[in-house]
C-alpha cells in the first residue's frame, strides 16, 4: 500500500492505505477521529464536512491520494485550536441557541458555518439570508431556524 502524509488538526500524519480510499474512512477508521460523520458517502448530506486548507469540504468525496504533505485537514475536534480556546465561538453559539437535538449532523453543520462566516468576513460584508440558504447540510431534526440564528450571531461579533 502507498503511504500518504498530510496534516490533521495541526499534526502531521502518515497513513498506509490505497490511493482511492476516501478521506472520511481514513479519518474515522484509521485515525480514530469520529467527529466527521458518515451520512451518505456521496457528498450530499454533508454530515462529514471538515476543512481542507481552510475551506469546507466533504471528506467522503476526497480520495486520500489527492492530499499532499502540506495539506491541512481540520475536523470538529481540531476547530477550537484554530482560535486557541476550549470551544470555537461557533460551538459556543450552538450551545447558546440550543441548536442540537440528536446532534448527528452538528459537527458538519458547525464546520460549514465556520467556513461561511470566515468567507463572508473576508469579503468585508454581513452575512445574508442568501448566504445561509447556500448551506446544504442536512439536519433530519429540522433545527434550521436555530442553526441560522447561531451562525448569524457569530457573524455579528
Amino acid at each position: 500500500m502507498p503511504e500518504h502524509t498530510f496534516r490533521v488538526n495541526g499534526e502531521q500524519v502518515t497513513v498506509d492505505v490505497a490511493d482511492d480510499v476516501r478521506l472520511l474512512w481514513v479519518l474515522r477508521d484509521v485515525l480514530g477521529i469520529t467527529g466527521p460523520k458518515y451520512g451518505c458517502g456521496i457528498n450530499v448530506c454533508k454530515a462529514c464536512t471538515s476543512h481542507l486548507n481552510g475551506e469546507a469540504v466533504n471528506p467522503c468525496a476526497i480520495p486520500v491520494g489527492e492530499l499532499s504533505p502540506t495539506d491541512e485537514v481540520t475536523t470538529i475536534e481540531g476547530l477550537p485550536a484554530t482560535v486557541g480556546e476550549d470551544l470555537h465561538p461557533m460551538q459556543r453559539a450552538w450551545l447558546r441557541h440550543d441548536v442540537a437535538q440528536c446532534g448527528y449532523c452538528q459537527p458538519g453543520q458547525i464546520m460549514a458555518a465556520v467556513a461561511l462566516v470566515r468567507k463572508v468576513s473576508a469579503e468585508g460584508r454581513a452575512i445574508t439570508d442568501d448566504d445561509l440558504d447556500g448551506l446544504r447540510n442536512i439536519c433530519r431534526c429540522g433545527t434550521y431556524p436555530r442553526i441560522r440564528e447561531a451562525i448569524s450571531s457569530v457573524s455579528r461579533t
